[in-house]
């Protein structure tokens, strides 16, 4: 018997990438995961901020550690870094500010209690003082803002900033030292204002005084003759009257010629190396300065 043969059904047609089919659709996915970002950035801030504002030091040091967190993590991308930028465009998700007002405020002296205060209705507020492990997160904390959002350097102006980071430098310990000028270089390089607040309260002075004190912790002393190369470098070429015009001849008449001459030269290299090499040639120009100073002596 003969059978007829069913002609073969047609292939399926493959579907074309749904982008093709809907841009919209592919746009609004993308709308959506970036709107899921910014909510886990700001959730992330709303979190740390909470606890940085505290009263007390153990809960500020965990909203510190948690905001030191996020800000490596946002690090990792730039589309969230771009958030993150974004979000500091609301005062209730400024970082910069709270870090100012309470683990880097300082503090005038003991509190004065008054009578109104003892029999008011509302008692008087009262805040731990900050401790050194505080201090340390909140310069960490500080310098991520200031690297990654240059309008949190302003922000950082407006409270102040380097003549705070120059008091610390000046009464705290080693570690907060040396995480402070950490703090410092990010605050001055593109600000003309932080600059000329660094002038005014004699920065320049302040650095000299802690490189050339030959009983002083030498990672201090180094540290400090990088924030020197990196400053000078920095300025090097600019018109004159600007801030920090005269970097050159403060450094001389506080270290010597000698020093400040190989600071000078020092500073002009090193533009072409990546990060890791530029540190290395960063400490073993420091070094250098440190050597010419025992020289002198």
């Amino acid at each position: 018997m003969h059978v007829k043969k069913e002609a073969p059904a047609p292939a399926p047609e493959s579907d074309p990438p749904a982008a093709e089919l809907m841009p919209e659709v592919a746009e609004m996915v993308v709308s959506l995961e970036r709107r899921s970002m910014y909510r886990e950035v700001t959730l992330a801030l709303r979190s740390g901020l909470r606890d940085a504002s505290a009263d007390f030091s153990f809960l500020r040091v965990r909203g510190l550690r948690s905001l030191l967190k996020s800000l490596n993590s946002f690090s990792q991308s730039d589309d969230v870094v771009h958030l993150f930028r974004h979000s500091q465009s609301h005062p209730q998700l400024q970082v910069v500010p709270v870090l100012f007002e309470n683990s880097l405020h300082q503090l005038k002296g003991d509190p004065v209690v008054k009578l109104d205060s003892i029999f008011g209705v509302e008692p008087m507020k009262l805040s731990s003082p900050a401790t050194d492990a505080e201090v340390a997160l909140a310069l960490r904390v500080l310098e991520g803002c200031c690297l990654l959002h240059q309008e949190s350097v302003a922000l950082a102006h407006q409270k102040k900033s380097v003549k705070v980071l120059l008091n610390i430098l000046s009464t705290r310990g080693i570690l907060e030292r040396g995480l402070c000028l950490d703090a410092l270089i990010s605050l001055m390089l593109d600000s003309s204002a932080n600059q000329t607040d660094f002038e005014a309260c004699h920065g320049i002075e302040r650095i000299a005084e802690l490189i050339a004190e030959e009983q002083g912790d030498e990672n201090i002393r180094l540290k400090c003759g990088e924030f020197l190369l990196l400053l000078i470098g920095h300025v090097n070429g600019r018109r004159e009257g600007g801030p920090l015009a005269t970097i050159y001849e403060d450094i001389r008449r506080f270290l010597g010629e000698k020093c400040a001459s190989l600071i000078w030269a020092a500073s002009q290299f090193g533009s072409t190396l990546d990060p890791h090499e530029r540190q290395t040639a960063l400490r073993i120009q420091a070094r250098r300065v440190l050597e010419s100073l025992e020289l002198i002596d």
